[in-house]
């Protein structure tokens, strides 16, 4: 048939196959760019290396009472005395004066001050409370003796720590691995996908879970806590929905790199920060301040509260923690919202075929 009749009848000749171009293999690391992440390491690792220098050893290498919170109990004529020779360390107290023994000691129980110096007649005493930190406590019965002359000072010991944990040792290592039980959880969550009510509900119940097993090892094994063991639990379960929740918060509204930006402050500056070991007085400005508005320190002192103050001054630390757990809740629901409303509003192409010849 020729090409004049084809066209008579309405049908077209067949048209030629085109030629299928070759798929484009992904685009393979050239040499510059592998000189770039060289680069990147040798700075980065230095960086952090220094950063986690400043973090920890910093604080440690320069702890000193700086408005120590401490308390002058007697009658005014000796107490103003004791006084004198104690603010002879210039910054170091933030003195309290009170009016008698009794009156000492209730601040003290009220967590108001770490230990008092009683003026007597026959010398002073000495009250403090190794609950609220053995450091401290030690540290004022060295200041006391020094300020004595050497003399024996005598020392009654208004809240004590734990008797199977007498330095703190067991309290002060357990800052750590909740740090890490809620960052582990927060990116955990991230990475299995979970979103939303699902992820909110996965670290409210991951963090409930380890304040009973921290709770029964701290306290029921170890015996480094003593009070109401459920409230224990809570005050532990709490600590780490708190960090969770920030860790899993940041990478809900950053992506991946929030659990990295998470980790870090949480880590770097909310372990060394915390004043654990010694007391957020204890350590250089502002260091001890921040140190408080973060989970870990907040969680170490809403835990002393708890454990051996019948909750005094647990208010503050409480809130902290409420606050962060709140936010990080927060924002996980917040990325999922817009993470789903981007995904229903995104424009759905369609390839259009071209239409049959008739």
């Amino acid at each position: 048939m020729s090409a004049e009749s084809a066209t008579h009848t309405g049908t077209a000749p067949p048209r030629a196959p085109q030629s299928s171009q070759p798929s484009q293999s992904p685009q393979q690391p050239t040499p510059s760019s592998h000189g770039r992440h060289v680069v990147a390491v040798v700075v980065l690792v230095p960086v952090l290396v220094a950063l986690a220098l400043w973090a920890f050893a910093w604080p440690a290498a320069r702890t000193a009472p700086r408005d120590l919170p401490l308390g002058v109990a007697g009658p005014a004529t000796v107490a103003t005395q004791v006084q004198k020779q104690l603010e002879e360390h210039e910054g170091a107290f933030e003195i309290h004066r009170y009016a008698d023994e009794a009156a000492a000691r209730d601040a003290i129980e009220d967590r108001t001050v770490y230990g008092a110096v009683v003026a007597t007649e026959q010398g002073p005493k000495l009250l403090t409370a190794s609950a609220a930190s053995p450091f401290v406590a030690q540290l004022l019965q060295q200041s006391v003796t020094q300020q004595a002359g050497g003399a024996q000072v005598r020392t009654v010991d208004v809240v004590p720590a734990a008797e199977d944990d007498p330095r703190g040792s067991a309290l002060t290592s357990s800052v750590l691995p909740l740090t890490l039980a809620g960052i582990a959880a927060g990116a955990v969550v991230t990475l299995l996908g979970l979103r939303g009510r699902r992820a909110v509900a996965a670290l409210v119940g991951a963090s409930a879970l380890v304040g009973l097993v921290a709770a029964t090892l701290a306290g029921s094994w170890l015996g480094a806590l003593t009070g109401n063991w459920w409230a224990q639990a809570g005050a532990l379960g709490l600590a780490t929905l708190a960090v969770g929740a920030a860790v899993a918060g940041l990478a809900a509204l950053l992506g991946p790199p929030g659990i990295g930006l998470g980790g870090l402050v949480v880590m770097l500056l909310g372990n060394p920060f915390s004043g654990a070991a010694t007391a957020p007085e204890m350590l250089p400005d502002p260091v001890g301040t921040i140190g408080q508005w973060l989970p870990p320190g907040a969680g170490v002192s809403l835990l002393r509260s708890i454990s051996f103050f019948d909750g005094a001054a647990a208010a503050a630390p409480a809130l902290t923690l409420t606050w962060w757990a709140a936010l990080g809740l927060g924002a996980i629901l917040l990325g999922s919202a817009l993470k789903r409303r981007k995904e229903t509003t995104a424009p759905t192409r369609t390839e259009h075929e071209p239409a049959p010849a008739n």
